[in-house]
């Protein structure tokens, strides 16, 4: 598979080969939204909590006679079927929302989303993305030079004057290869990748 080599303009100077194991794997839908569902899944809290019929707040006392007025038996004013009652399976603040995925599986989806990423011409390699200081403005005007407004950049490895530089621009992510996830590789437009970190991701996924 060859990707597009590109230099700070954003221009197409020369081919690079990248490994067929990786970026040249057929598109799996069903793996790959079983993968991003599962991602999502996993990064759920359980920050919600209702009340079951115990734990509102209600009286004992019969509300109405069993029988003469014409309506349905009553107990309890805590039941569910009634107003303010409680939840049957009320939601709880320790469920648990975790999917697992088996490491092959993970593997096999992140290859297919590089791999269809790649043939839509999505992906592209580039030498290096670096800026000198700390400043949101030069990485700004990097990414402006290249046409890109929605772009996750994997680099070999982020330093303090990448992560600050990048980390108050919308649409723009910078990770290293291991905190590359489906979701992410999903949703920009545009996926930079650079030269070091291919062979990362080949070793990671291949």
């Amino acid at each position: 598979m060859q990707l597009e080599l590109l230099n700070d303009q954003g221009q197409a100077t020369s081919k690079f080969e990248a490994p067929e194991t990786v970026f040249g794997r057929a598109y799996n839908e069903d793996l790959v939204h079983q993968v991003v569902v599962a991602f999502q899944a996993n990064a759920r809290q359980g920050t919600r909590a209702q009340k079951d019929r115990e734990q509102v707040h209600h009286s004992t006392k019969k509300p109405f006679k069993q029988k003469g007025t014409g309506r349905a038996r009553a107990g309890m004013t805590s039941s569910p079927l009634w107003r303010g009652g409680g939840r049957i399976f009320p939601n709880m603040p320790d469920e648990n929302f975790a999917q697992k995925i088996n490491k092959k599986m993970y593997r096999a989806g992140m290859a297919s989303i590089l791999s269809q990423l790649a043939r839509e011409g999505r992906l592209a390699v580039v030498e290096s993305i670096k800026v000198d200081s700390p400043k949101t403005k030069a990485l700004a005007a990097k990414f402006k030079a290249m046409n890109l407004d929605s772009v996750l950049v994997i680099a070999d490895e982020v330093d303090e004057n990448l992560y600050l530089a990048s980390r108050n621009l919308a649409g723009v992510l910078v990770v290293e290869p291991r905190y590359a996830d489906p979701l992410s590789l999903v949703h920009y437009r545009k996926v930079l990748v650079t030269k070091a970190a291919m062979d990362k991701l080949q070793e990671m996924f291949a």
